[in-house]
């Protein structure tokens, strides 16, 4: 099996597909999507026989801080370095943009540690990752 990673953004219905296949299909505001989608620093998708098969996307301000966002493979080719493919098309990209003291984050959802972690990842237990869903109330 052949896998193409390009360096384009995926459309609505190739992020939704993608997205909801692995189980985030209530993560998102489906509202709000194109203009997330719009605001992508940059973005690559793995197509496979013509078919979006895989997804991810690179936010944040494009000069410090870089996270990489919304990895996903649709669950029929993982295992097969799609996501791989992915991160690596990712961190080339980054690496144009970014200086010496930049910061690349993510959230890593299951197993996927272990492919961050070859790319240098770590988790620091000074640091705690959080998050909230939706704007403070407070």
């Amino acid at each position: 099996m052949s896998y193409e990673v390009i360096d384009r953004l995926p459309t609505l219905a190739e992020f939704i597909a993608v997205t909801s296949a692995v189980g985030w299909q209530h993560a998102y505001d489906l509202d709000a999507l194109p203009l997330s989608l719009e605001r992508t620093r940059h973005a690559v998708v793995a197509v496979h026989g013509g078919e979006v098969v895989g997804v991810g996307r690179v936010l944040g301000d494009g000069a410090i801080y870089f996270y990489l966002h919304d990895i996903a493979v649709l669950p029929a080719h993982q295992g097969r370095g799609v996501g791989r493919a992915i991160v690596t098309a990712l961190e080339r990209w980054i690496a144009t943009q970014a200086g010496p003291r930049s910061f690349v984050g993510l959230f890593a959802a299951g197993d996927s540690t272990r492919l961050y972690k070859t790319f240098g990842y770590r988790r620091d237990p000074a640091m705690t990752g959080m998050y909230r869903v939706g704007p403070y109330r407070g």
